[in-house]
């Protein structure tokens, strides 16, 4: 049942854990730049015939009973926590997140993904009867009406490499809890956990086809993924870029799509904010794997009166997080994920002094022998429309842009590319709340970077398309019926 061979990971495709046609290639440990594993490479037959599987598997489990469904989601993640302390090491060395931040955050979130859509929801509800006055049935007919959730079919599942775990779960949970079967194809960098948490429903008694996992190291798995006839649907998490392409071919065909994309998070501090805790929620760009996240409050608007020491907060801040490999206790930043991520963030900081920003913090390379490490970067006093003030750096850098009054705050917060989330700190609670709701964003957290994970999340422009989380994730993997009839 395990779905490594002697010679690497194998693919899982129609029940089976296959032989990749093309071979294997290495993933790279961030934090020593050593191999950390061999995943599989699938070659276009393997994508087709995953592809394939997933068709046929489709009948039999979107007529399963949602109860019986999600008896199956409960035990997968009861399987992913009696594994934790496995998980979370193989995932910490293919990732090069710390260890609290992969048990926590990746496993840990995996397996509540798992349980929450266990959770068995009302799929049809009725609707008030309505009198047809002008009906082929005639006059005054009574027309009675039931709406309920149906399975989108075959859903194509591409994830992002920043958090191989929590991302998967995020959207095979609820698509196999809404009756659709899943092909996936997991991140480059980071695959090998996409393939345990296959292992993991298997092992809970998902039938054959239902869930299959083919990947690779190039973008060709992908492409042929989301061009299959069968695939009915795509949700994919990564670069407004490869977005934009899929999203092509999903209009070209008529497909579902289901994406979110990047961001660049404006935190708004008004002169009246507590700084400590502003500074303690800004800090996770550095701090939650070296800012290689969407959400993170990358981008800090600043009222004037406390611009100077906000910044003198946020440097002091930076320079004290001990850097250093993902695995040691104390240590708070690790590496990015790649030698080209690292010299892409570095090129950004460049480019930012190069445009006039001050270097406050960060901006060299920490002295670790081996291993793809940024220090944490503060970059001051940008001009609103430079690279590193528009553009999603992704990795542990902050610029800093002041504002003199609400009305210029939000024009700054709204003048991007982007829209996903967004952040407001003030103690002027009615303040807070009336600049969020002008903010032209999916999501805004209020003196807080936490999430709800009830709370729709998605994001406006080229953030993304759709809504999902909690509930809203049912939405998102599930197309609504209407039955009518007479005599309701």
């Amino acid at each position: 049942m395990n779905g490594a061979s002697g010679s690497g990971q194998r693919l899982f495709i129609g029940g089976d854990w296959r032989e990749p046609d093309a071979g294997h290639y290495d993933v790279v440990d961030p934090a020593t730049e050593e191999t950390a594993g061999s995943a599989p490479e699938a070659s276009p037959a393997q994508v087709r015939a995953a592809c394939a599987a997933a068709r046929e598997a489709l009948p039999l489990w979107s007529a399963t009973p949602p109860r019986e469904r999600a008896e199956i989601l409960a035990r997968a993640a009861r399987r992913i926590l009696e594994r934790v302390d496995s998980h979370t090491e193989s995932a910490r060395a293919e990732t090069g997140a710390t260890t609290a931040t992969v048990r926590a955050t990746q496993v840990g979130v995996a397996a509540a993904r798992f349980r929450r859509y266990a959770r068995v929801e009302k799929h049809e509800w009725p609707i008030p009867p309505q009198i047809d006055q002008a009906g082929p049935l005639g006059p005054a007919t009574v027309l009675g009406a039931l709406a309920g959730r149906r399975p989108v079919g075959v859903v194509a599942c591409l994830t992002s490499y920043n958090n191989p775990w929590a991302n998967a779960a995020g959207k095979v949970a609820p698509a196999l809890a809404m009756g659709n079967t899943v092909v996936v194809k997991p991140a480059p960098q980071d695959p090998l956990s996409v393939y345990r948490m296959a292992e993991a429903l298997q092992e809970a008694g998902v039938p054959p086809g239902v869930v299959n996992v083919v990947g690779g190291s190039g973008a060709d798995p992908g492409r042929a993924l989301v061009a299959a006839p069968e695939i009915d649907m795509v949700s994919f998490t990564g670069s407004t870029a490869v977005g934009r392409g899929i999203a092509q071919v999903c209009g070209r065909d008529m497909k579902r799509q289901l994406m979110e994309l990047g961001g660049k998070g404006a935190a708004i501090v008004f002169d009246d904010a507590d700084l400590r805790a502003a500074v303690a929620g800004i800090g996770t760009t550095y701090s939650f794997h070296s800012g290689q996240i969407c959400t993170a409050p990358t981008r800090v608007l600043a009222q004037r009166g406390v611009y100077r020491k906000l910044l003198g907060l946020l440097a002091d801040h930076a320079r004290r997080l001990p850097v250093g490999h993902p695995a040691h206790p104390g240590t708070v930043v690790g590496p990015v994920i790649s030698a080209a991520h690292r010299a892409r963030v570095e090129a950004y900081v460049r480019s930012g002094v190069q445009e006039g920003a001050t270097l406050l913090a960060g901006g060299e390379r920490p002295p670790e022998p081996r291993g793809f490490y940024v220090a944490p970067t503060l970059l001051a006093d940008c001009a609103p429309d430079s690279r590193v003030a528009r553009e999603e750096i992704f990795g542990p850098v902050v610029v800093a842009i002041p504002f003199d009054d609400e009305d210029e705050a939000v024009a700054l917060a709204n003048d991007s590319d982007y829209g996903l989330v967004d952040y407001v700190w003030s103690t002027d609670v009615a303040r807070a709340f009336r600049v969020a709701r002008r903010l032209r964003t999916g999501g805004v957290g209020v003196n807080t970077v936490g999430r709800n994970m009830e709370a729709p999340f998605g994001g406006f422009r080229r953030s993304g398309v759709g809504r999902d989380v909690g509930s809203y994730a049912l939405h998102a993997y599930s197309e609504t019926q209407a039955i009518v009839w007479p005599g309701g």
